[in-house]
């Protein structure tokens, strides 16, 4: 399910919203018809805040919250992310006090990031309000995301269960030896006709169909390498702009080896620049991306509500994320 502008009824022609950037002049308020039917004629809580859809319009404002937390995103990150997801904030006399958003991959899936609370509200009870809303609807799917040390124990009282761990790693790439690969195996970049097969990889992999998503990250890579086996895709990688500099992810690959191999590639093309990259603690990498000047700073757990992530019995890995928030 994806959010359309067509979905919103308002005062504002959907024309002149389409490819806006970010602005601080406020869009009047825009009324969901859905996802959110439990925010229908919602009232302020006794503490006077109210949960709404999020719009647009608050992007500039969930920008400041994450700027204040010194998490990394750009406005055009934000921006990104939102076109693909049904969002909610928190808010209180018109200031916008929290954010959190989720993603419907298909009927059965979804993932939720970007959950921020003001520090100033902490310990409010918000974040578990803004939780309960976007699990309303979900009850039937595998729910996935990547939580804080802070945010765990509330994760595991909706219901949540620890499946892993992501090791964020970040720094100046330095220039990559490039790792050999089978006699039949080659690195190319992405032709202009492979999005399904790449589309089809990363479902196997992540366990989760996302086609708008890989079609969109295509779109504004900076580079898209294919893993390729006697004409077959294999896996691939892209190189993109987000926060500080470049991400590399998603990675998908049959195994370690030809992950590194895609790895190195996109690091020799990024080196003397600020690149990050996040990684299935589970991959082995972590010890061979230090090796090459990205660090390790932070590990976020990754939790599962519902039914495990199911992957076909030759399905390849998914060894380095998008983000932490669309997983």
């Amino acid at each position: 399910y994806e959010i359309c502008l067509s979905d919103w009824s308002s005062d504002v022609c959907s024309s002149d919203l389409i490819g806006s950037k970010f602005t601080d002049q406020r869009l009047p308020y825009m009324h969901l018809k859905s996802p959110f039917s439990a925010l229908e004629n919602a009232a302020p809580a006794d503490d006077g805040v109210l949960l709404r859809p999020m719009t647009e319009a608050d992007l500039p404002s969930a920008h400041a919250l994450s700027a204040e937390l010194r998490w990394p995103h750009r406005p055009t990150d934000w921006e990104q992310v939102f076109a693909h997801s049904e969002g909610l904030v928190a808010e209180r006399d018109g200031q916008i006090l929290a954010t959190a958003q989720r993603w419907r991959w298909g009927p059965a899936h979804a993932t939720i990031g970007l959950v921020i609370v003001t520090p100033a509200c902490q310990g409010r009870r918000i974040g578990h309000r803004l939780m309960t809303t976007l699990l309303g609807g979900l009850d039937d799917c595998t729910v996935l995301l990547h939580a804080t040390a802070e945010g765990r124990g509330l994760y595991e009282r909706l219901g949540f269960v620890r499946t892993g761990e992501v090791r964020q790693h970040q720094g100046v790439a330095q220039p990559t030896p490039l790792i050999a690969l089978p006699s039949g195996w080659r690195l190319r970049p992405a032709g202009q006709n492979e999005a399904a097969a790449l589309q089809q990889l990363d479902t196997d992999a992540r366990g989760m169909p996302r086609p708008a998503l890989i079609e969109d990250l295509l779109a504004q890579a900076d580079a898209c390498v294919v893993l390729d086996h006697d004409g077959t895709q294999q896996g691939f990688a892209m190189l993109r702009r987000f926060g500080r500099g470049h991400a590399i992810g998603p990675v998908v690959a049959p195994d370690a080896e030809s992950a590194k191999a895609l790895i190195a590639h996109l690091a020799g093309m990024n080196a003397g620049h600020f690149t990050r990259i996040d990684i299935d603690f589970d991959s082995g990498l972590a010890e061979w991306l230090e090796s090459i000047g990205l660090l390790r700073v932070d590990a976020p757990t990754t939790m599962v509500r519902g039914t495990p992530l199911q992957h076909p019995a030759d399905a390849p890995k998914l060894f380095a994320i998008v983000t932490q928030a669309v997983g």
